[in-house]
């Protein structure tokens, strides 16, 4: 039986993940300072995992977007060692950030769902932390501590071997 390239033996065509990526769309509002080119954004479409019938089997509509965070340069430095520290596990040893969306049905919703992650995500890293002020502590938590150590003290002192008077 002589089969076609791209056909498996079997019944159905064999279709490899595919790649799609944006362009000619306009830049990607992140802040008002902060913009990402569509170019910057790589997707991926595959299989997606769990329920779904005969359509999960047929069709790749998990999307895994990717965004080299490292050598983009949308972003400021600053901004960049926030978004690693944020990205955690989805950041590869590269700098690239791989955010998978496939909760959904539809590959738009799923393509959506995930730009909308990455833009969430770079919101929250160009926030800079609020420095954190010392307090000193009140003159009550003083005598409250020790008066606490005090009474520790008298406790531990009662557990000694009584004396020979």
């Amino acid at each position: 039986m002589l089969v076609p390239p791209g056909f498996s033996p079997v019944r159905r065509p064999v279709r490899e993940p595919t790649l799609h990526i944006w362009y000619g769309e306009s830049m990607i509002q992140i802040t008002p300072r902060i913009a990402l080119h569509p170019e910057e954004i790589e997707e991926h479409f595959i299989r997606a995992s769990g329920p779904g019938g005969q359509n999960v089997n047929k069709v790749a509509t998990a999307v895994q977007l990717r965004f080299d965070m490292a050598n983009s340069p949308s972003l400021p430095d600053e901004v960049k060692q926030r978004l690693a520290v944020l990205a955690g596990q989805r950041l590869t040893k590269d700098g690239v950030i791989v955010i998978t969306a496939q909760s959904h049905r539809l590959q738009e919703r799923n393509r959506a769902d995930a730009l909308e992650r990455l833009v969430d995500l770079i919101r929250r890293a160009t926030r800079r932390p609020r420095p954190r002020i010392p307090t000193r502590p009140t003159l009550g938590s003083k005598k409250r501590r020790l008066e606490s150590k005090s009474r520790h003290g008298r406790t531990k002192a009662m557990r000694g071997k009584p004396g020979l008077d």
